[in-house]
């Protein structure tokens, strides 16, 4: 109950001091078998998130927490074994795969959102919003089976003081969906890019692309003003004006145009090296979210882990801000009908290895 508490202390403050904390980025990549990759960062400059790896057999059996701390909310029992990868509380799982091929994963989405209002009558059926991950992973093979499901839950916040989240579902078919609550009312969105960030909503996202209709892969053609020729300093003219920032809307834009101009790669293992080499653009320096001394922790980045889903081959990995190397759970060598329950750290040791290159 005391790190449930922490965390909805920093929730308060990422909801009301520092909005731009939290600013995950979302892609998904297409291998030439149509086999699809789902990556993605995290990010909190506040403090550590503690983050940790759940494993999570079928049968396992959760409580929801309700507003006021109580674990009394919504029952739900693990149909599909799952692993996941959770901030702050073992429960919270932030993004994760199951052994059926659905991924899911919550997106901070301050300012946008809206849950429906508690309602004690609902108890049975109401689930915190930052235990849907865990609730969609343990239960469903498809994103249809996800979103009539969705339809009867009730998704209510822990600390109503606290921001709200949206969601990215996808399954082995592809078809990823968008789910965002919106005055109390779930509203989905086909997410045929496969392109995520935080606020404002996904339909204006999408909408906003068009400001940049005019750029593209390559080097703009040498072009005359007058007498005077004009040519490019380098490669890559033709994305000027791409904006730089790390601002929802900007990384949005960058996002897309970074996926959709990355060669296809043949194999789901070149896709996933892929996605974690286009996500490198989306790593955010400790200092930038924070006025010039006012820096809240020693940690040494805002982007505190990065994941990559092969959804066909289940295998989920990761590499964190302590270790830029790679890890990986295959799923298909996980008994989910025998393994035990558990959480570990993501990191056993929270310093980047160094490997010594020695001359003789």
């Amino acid at each position: 109950m005391k790190r449930l508490f922490s965390l909805l202390i920093a929730a308060v403050i990422l909801a009301v001091q520092v909005p731009s904390s939290w600013a995950c980025t979302g892609i998904t990549l297409t291998v030439k078998d149509g086999s699809k990759i789902v990556a993605r960062t995290i990010e909190w400059g506040g403090s550590d998130l503690n983050s940790q790896y759940v494993i999570v057999p079928r049968g396992y059996e959760q409580h929801s927490y309700i507003p006021g701390g109580q674990q009394t909310g919504m029952k739900f029992t693990a149909r599909y074994g799952y692993v996941g990868l959770a901030v702050e509380q073992e429960q919270f799982v932030a993004e994760g795969l199951n052994e059926a091929g659905l991924s899911a994963g919550l997106f901070y989405f301050p300012g946008y959102g809206q849950y429906e209002t508690y309602d004690p009558a609902n108890q049975a059926t109401s689930i915190a919003d930052l235990q849907l991950v865990s609730w969609l992973l343990g239960n469903f093979s498809t994103v249809d089976e996800a979103v009539t499901a969705l339809k009867a839950v009730h998704v209510v916040a822990i600390d109503p003081r606290a921001s709200t989240v949206h969601w990215r579902i996808t399954d082995v078919s592809g078809r990823q969906v968008v789910l965002e609550i919106i005055d109390g009312t779930p509203r989905f969105y086909e997410s045929k890019l496969g392109v995520l960030t935080n606020s404002p909503g996904f339909d204006w996202q999408m909408t906003n692309l068009n400001n940049y209709v005019n750029l593209y892969p390559g080097a703009t053609e040498p072009k005359a003003l007058g007498d005077i020729k004009l040519a490019a300093f380098g490669a890559g003219s033709g994305f000027l004006g791409l904006p730089g920032d790390v601002t929802p809307p900007s990384r949005f834009v960058r996002a897309a145009f970074y996926q959709t101009t990355a060669p296809q790669q043949s194999t789901a293992i070149g896709a996933v090296n892929q996605s974690f080499q286009i996500l490198n653009n989306f790593d955010i320096p400790i200092g930038i979210e924070f006025q010039t001394g006012q820096t809240p922790t020693d940690i040494p980045s805002a982007t505190q882990w990065t994941s990559s889903a092969d959804l066909s081959n289940r295998m989920l990995y990761y590499r964190t801000m302590y270790n830029s190397a790679i890890r990986c759970f295959d799923l298909k060598t996980i008994d989910f009908g025998r393994v035990k329950y558990q959480a570990h750290p993501l990191d056993a040791t929270k310093q980047q290895p160094v490997q010594m290159i020695r001359v003789k």
